[in-house]
């Protein structure tokens, strides 16, 4: 798993805010009595001290690493608070350029007799920009709540792609696309199957999985065997890996126990009757044509994430063939290698980004905080003769829920 010093940095970085924020406190409650200030103050610093306490242990108490209720709920209760109070805290910020530039102009005009501080020398806090700030942070805080009750709420996006090298066997050919199952963070077996009965009812003739099954471990898929196994189409069902497959963010007893998990995550693939492409490409056939679909491991140009995926072993041999698509879990893959070094790659499909669960969606305007970090992150992108779809993920992973980007299954049709 990642370092565990990142976590004792992040929750420096939050007790700094903590302290910072408990200013805004302290002024907006200044007004009431003695007792209702220690009752308000406590909460706050017992609050954040849990949240604090509960990042430091992650990294060293397993029942935190596996538990659902932690793993969906109180970690994203935690980070809720975290961001809402990120967001008061530029009010807070605002409020202390004034104090600072009030604070200033009363050195340069002290002899004129102008005034700006009170009795004692000192420039007092806005009250209105602290209320604006926590009322602002809490309000984000409770949009996240609100958001639960989205994780299940499956939009299909229907989307026609024209290729003009598009064999004409495969005009109309129709496209299920899939990402991000997170099956450890499911809770509600009917409302996923749900989901499922959206895909079956699209009759599609092929079905594409792009990675992140799992959130860790292959177990987590035991209780959902029956459900995602239902999804067969008559040119098949491929998969490839994500990377949240490879087990990289929890700690194993040994790296046999964590090459164990990979190899029984394979397995789950097969017993749903998926065939998982590990950089390679297999040949689809209709009518004496033929396109060549290449998958590979994941292989991310972002951040610290793993590149596992090997583009020439999944290309090697696909040359000839008139029409590609790829399977890659991550799209900055398209940016960093495909549309570089790949120019016959005509379709990449992936996933990864969530859309960040979290944002703005709709056919005028598109925003989440996820593309200050991914150009391409939810939906179609296009670049000469390339295009790159971004499914915004069927499940879920740390917030449990959706605000505004909502749990995406895609039905792509192809045309010429």
């Amino acid at each position: 798993m990642r370092n565990s010093g990142t976590w004792f940095i992040i929750a420096a970085i939050m007790l700094v805010i903590d302290i910072y924020v408990f200013q805004a406190v302290k002024v907006v409650s200044i007004n009431s009595s003695e007792k209702s200030k220690i009752i308000i103050h406590t909460v706050y610093w017992v609050v954040s001290g849990a949240t604090l306490l509960l990042l430091i242990s992650f990294p060293y108490i397993y029942v935190l690493q596996v538990s659902k209720v932690f793993r969906n709920y109180i970690f994203a209760i935690l980070v809720g608070l975290f961001f809402a109070k990120i967001i008061g805290s530029i009010f807070f910020l605002l409020d202390d350029i004034r104090r600072l530039m009030l604070f200033i102009m009363s050195k340069i005009f002290s002899s004129t007799g102008a005034h700006f501080a009170d009795a004692e020398g000192a420039i007092s806090r806005s009250v209105f920009l602290s209320w604006l700030g926590i009322g602002l942070g809490s309000s984000l805080f409770g949009t996240l709540l609100y958001g639960f009750s989205n994780k299940y709420n499956y939009q299909l996006r229907k989307v026609k792609l024209s290729f003009p090298n598009l064999p004409n066997a495969f005009v109309g050919l129709k496209i299920i696309h899939i990402s991000d199952i997170h099956s450890g963070s499911f809770q509600n077996k009917p409302a996923v199957k749900k989901g499922i009965d959206i895909i079956l009812k699209q009759n599609p003739d092929l079905i594409l999985f792009t990675g992140d099954l799992v959130n860790d471990r292959h177990e987590e898929m035991n209780d959902y065997m029956d459900v995602f196994s239902q999804l067969k189409a008559p040119m098949g069902v491929y998969s490839t890996l994500g990377n949240h497959d490879y087990g990289d963010y929890v700690s194993w007893p040994s790296a046999e126990a964590k090459k164990q998990n990979l190899e029984q995550l394979k397995q789950v693939h097969a017993q749903l009757g998926w065939q998982l492409l590990m950089n390679e490409h297999v040949i689809l056939e209709k009518s004496n044509q033929s396109i060549a679909l290449l998958g590979i491991e994941n292989w991310g140009a972002k951040g610290r994430f793993p590149k596992y995926g090997k583009m020439k072993e999944a290309y090697s041999g696909s040359e000839k063939y008139p029409f590609k698509i790829l399977l890659s879990h991550d799209p900055s893959h398209w940016d960093a290698q495909v549309r570089t070094e790949y120019p016959d790659i005509d379709l990449t499909l992936s996933g990864h980004t969530h859309g960040f669960q979290f944002g703005v969606d709709n056919p005028y305007f598109k925003w989440s905080p996820v593309q200050w970090m991914y150009k391409e992150w939810a939906g179609l992108y296009e670049e000469q003769k390339q295009k790159l779809y971004v499914n915004r993920g069927y499940g879920f992973i740390g917030y449990p829920g959706r605000v505004g980007i909502m749990p995406e299954i895609t039905l792509i049709e192809l045309t010429n």
